[in-house]
């Protein structure tokens, strides 16, 4: 049995990114592994350091985490901020992480280009506390879609430098966990990249009916294929995308041969597709509501997961001390 280790900030809404990246395999996964998911709080303070109402925010993802099959009575499911091992494990880290090797990592570079005027500190060491919040646990597999694979590798680089530094073999080298088949990446609705929040190009797990049908139906097309068997354009091949996942593989094959023969509307493609998310994600939708609204029940998932995630940190910030050579007096 491995260690697995996941966590998605709090920065509002769960999306079918998300949910077909990973959230889709907790339900088996947690039964086959030991697995611990977290909602990073810490981390969304990167890029909202003054948030609105934070902890509404936490309460959110949880109740997604629950509606999309996590079982905190076979899993550990925590607040990043509830386990204060992991900012010593982060502040450990950051004296064998070298600046240089931060600033040219990639999510960084594309964050001073998106908040210039909020370059902070947090963000430059966004990949440590990113590696202590997998390495606290010791895990061997972290859930990542494809574009996520590089971040990994940095975890692993300061696993590795840790255990030469010191001498040991105590961190493993964690790898993607990818449930037996190619890492998946679910494309946006504006024609390019990935779904994501801050890409505003998403579909939410707690989109109502009206909202899919709208975000649907603004998605980015082209001027339509001009002659047959044409190279499918990548707007049009981020909606078929989509729709593989959600839709029946009649209604893709039928879309794709359309568009193949030059006949295809794109109003009628992006209306099946609307409908086919419009029910899939509907009764997820229904199940947050649901538990979100039991404040009893989240509270004593979280303690419960606290409890838990701390016996596991505590361990290992004891070994690193010893190892570091921290001893009593």
């Amino acid at each position: 049995m491995e260690i697995v280790v996941s966590g998605i900030r709090s920065t509002g809404n769960l999306h079918l990114g998300n949910y077909f990246g990973a959230l889709r395999n907790f339900t088996r996964m947690q039964h086959e592994n030991k697995c611990f998911f977290f909602i990073a709080d810490y981390h969304s303070l990167t890029t909202h350091p003054t948030p609105s109402n934070l902890h509404e925010n936490v309460r959110q993802v949880l109740a997604e985490y629950l509606a999309c099959g996590i079982d905190p009575d076979v899993a550990t499911i925590y607040l990043q901020s509830d386990v204060p091992e992991v900012t010593e494990l982060y502040l450990l880290l950051n004296m064998i992480a070298y600046k240089g090797e931060l600033e040219r990592t990639t999510t960084f570079k594309e964050k001073v280009r998106n908040q210039p005027d909020n370059v902070n500190a947090g963000l430059l060491t966004y990949p440590v506390l990113m590696a202590a919040d997998i390495i606290i646990h010791k895990a061997n597999r972290v859930p990542v879609g494809k574009d996520q694979e590089p971040h990994l590798e940095i975890t692993r680089k300061f696993a590795r430098r840790f255990n030469n530094m010191y001498g040991t073999g105590f961190f493993p080298e964690p790898e993607a966990y990818n449930f037996g088949e190619k890492l998946v990446k679910i494309p946006g609705l504006d024609g390019t990249g990935k779904m994501g929040k801050s890409e505003g190009n998403g579909i939410f797990l707690s989109d109502d009916d009206k909202t899919i049908r709208k975000k649907v139906m603004r998605a980015v097309t082209d001027s339509g294929p001009t002659e047959p068997d044409q190279k499918v354009a990548e707007p049009i091949k981020n909606l078929f995308t989509i729709m593989q996942f959600v839709s029946d593989p009649a209604t893709v094959k039928h879309f794709k041969e359309q568009y193949a023969a030059c006949t295809i509307r794109y109003g009628d493609l992006k209306k099946q597709l609307a409908e086919d998310l419009v029910s899939f994600v509907a009764p997820i939708r229904e199940s947050i509501a649901g538990i979100s609204a039991d404040r009893d029940y989240l509270r004593k998932v979280v303690r419960r997961g606290e409890e838990k995630a701390r016996e596991s940190a505590s361990k290992t910030i004891s070994d690193v001390r010893r190892i570091i050579g921290f001893k009593p007096f």
